[in-house]
């Protein structure tokens, strides 16, 4: 199912040229190179190189197996004098030699040096006194696409002028070698912060050129009192800001796109001393089994001219995507500019949140659909970043299997969690924003006993919690995770609120709450010995 890139002449065209030349990054390019392309152009490009296909409607969709997803296997920081001390080094943060960068680097400018390339301008972050001027160099027309959808799009005149300041050099054909580069496999994703330069080599998945510099922001914000986040933020009419957090799949996308709120941005932000802003341009939303009746601004979204929508599959009779075909992987992926979505709030900043909301799909079927936390709470489960992959969703998983993932986002902590989550409990207690965690998985039973939590329940009780109508409902302690669970939350029914009513065996709900409550404890322990008694109590039971 691979995308096959064609011989066709090569011709400039014509974009906006930036004044800063790829000689500064060492690279003496023999072939066209096209500036800052528009859309359109970039579409005649890539279907003209037979990098992908048009879909009905007019999105361009791509295929990138073998790698339909990030290799957090095959990330890199280059250890030198300014990262030794302060980056937390150890199966995320895996150390590459500077000289072991330097062969790669080389061999990748030499790779890219005789191809027709495409350069892509860009800024990462809405707040002008903080974020990047991105530059991506990619030998691949869709790819500067996605870098164009998914950054921030400076105007013409800023596009000419503007320095970069972090580079990708984006060789998706390129492969490594382990013996001569340093690393695991022939995919890699290095970033060096002395060079201030991302080397992404060895998978086209588009993802890593996003999440690459993310890493790069959760790095260097910290310094400047700014706490990133992975997470998605919208806003009410009264200018009532809401941040989600949670790893992929527990709805942090599909609950953030509310056509009652505004949406500042659906994956990354940053926390700084004037309130919150995105860091990106565009939306990367999952796109397996999206419907227009469940969500949709997203699916509207993906009908469009501009979207890329990564290994989906068309029927061939006239080339409409079926969401619901898992054939390639469970990952499909839709990038699109954030104006795509009807709400959107440009520029992507707002105040200080209100609200703080930890999504997890718990597919134990134990945690409650809704339960508010005290801040010594959320800075446990922040730390914790707990949610469960399910049967079936990868190769030997024949049982629930939980997943903890610090700051809800441990891949791309390049800092010891401990500094984020002191950072988002100093906010949390300076600007009193409340703190829900809400359980998009289960209920009455586990992953093939229970059923999925109904999406209408779970935005009934988000939008209930964002309006303050839960502020005076009475609460009860569950008495495994210590969780504060409503009495009652105004559209949805009584029974569903505590879990273990739910449950057909009052006998079987206590095992698999035991058996998570101690998961809860084992993961934790890494974290114990350097937080406040407060908060090492503020765990389960």
């Amino acid at each position: 199912m691979s995308t096959q890139v064609k011989d066709i002449p090569a011709t400039t065209m014509i974009g906006v040229e930036n004044r800063h030349g790829l000689d500064q990054h060492g690279l003496t390019p023999s072939g066209p190179v096209h500036w800052n392309l528009s859309p359109a152009q970039l579409y005649e490009q890539a279907l003209a190189r037979g990098e992908g296909r048009l879909a009905h409607m007019g999105g361009f969709t791509a295929v990138t197996a073998p790698h339909t997803g990030r290799s957090p296997n095959d990330k890199y920081t280059v250890r030198e004098p300014t990262t030794a001390d302060t980056v937390d080094w150890g199966p995320v943060n895996v150390p590459m030699d500077p000289a072991h960068f330097e062969q790669l680097r080389s061999e990748v400018i030499e790779h890219l040096n005789p191809k027709e390339l495409y350069v892509r301008d860009a800024r990462a972050g809405e707040d002008p006194a903080a974020g990047l001027n991105v530059r991506v160099v990619t030998p691949s027309a869709w790819h500067s696409l996605f870098a164009y959808n998914m950054f921030l799009r400076p105007d013409d005149a800023t596009l000419a002028e503007q320095s970069p300041e972090f580079t990708v050099l984006h060789a998706p054909e390129f492969k490594a070698d382990p013996e001569r580069h340093g690393t695991r496999s022939s995919t890699f994703v290095v970033v060096n912060f002395a060079e201030r330069q991302v080397l992404v080599g060895g998978t086209r998945y588009a993802g890593e050129i996003k999440k690459s510099i993310f890493s790069v922001l959760n790095y260097m914000l910290p310094a400047q009192d700014i706490l990133p986040m992975h997470c998605s933020a919208n806003v009410g009419d009264e200018g009532d800001v809401a941040l989600f957090f949670g790893l992929s799949g527990t709805g942090k996308t599909t609950l953030s796109a509310d056509p009652d709120r505004g949406l500042i941005g659906d994956d990354e932000h940053g926390w700084g001393p004037d309130g919150i802003f995105n860091f990106e341009g565009g939306c990367y939303a999952k796109a397996i089994r999206l419907s227009p009746e469940g969500e949709p601004e997203i699916y509207q979204a993906t009908q469009m001219f501009g979207t890329i929508l990564e290994n989906v599959i068309l029927h061939p009779s006239n080339r409409t995507i079926d969401f619901d075909d898992a054939e390639i992987t469970e990952n499909t992926r839709a990038s699109y500019p954030i104006h795509y979505i009807p709400n959107a709030v440009l520029p992507g900043r707002g105040t200080h949140p209100r609200t703080v909301i930890f999504l997890t799909c718990d597919a134990f079927g134990v945690l409650p659909p809704l339960s508010k936390l005290t801040p010594e709470q959320a800075m446990y489960h922040f730390l914790s970043g707990y949610t469960a992959k399910v049967a079936g969703t990868e190769r030997g998983i024949t049982e629930p299997k939980a997943a903890f993932s610090a700051c809800f986002g441990a891949p791309f902590l390049p800092r010891h969690p401990g500094e984020y989550a002191r950072m988002l409990g100093d906010r949390l207690r300076e600007h009193e924003a409340d703190v829900w965690l809400v359980n998009t998985g289960w209920s009455g039973g586990g992953h093939g006993v229970g059923s999925r939590i109904k999406l209408a329940h779970t935005r009934t009780m988000v939008r209930a919690a964002l309006s303050g109508r839960l502020d005076s409902v009475a609460t009860h302690e569950d008495p495994f995770f210590g969780l504060h669970i409503p009495e009652a939350v105004p559209g949805v029914p009584d029974a569903i609120l505590t879990p273990r009513n739910t449950w057909s065996s009052d006998l079987a709900y206590d095992q698999a709450a035991t058996r998570l409550a101690g998961m809860f404890r084992e993961n934790f322990e890494k974290y114990a010995s350097e937080l406040p008694e407060a908060v090492r109590a503020a765990g389960p039971k």
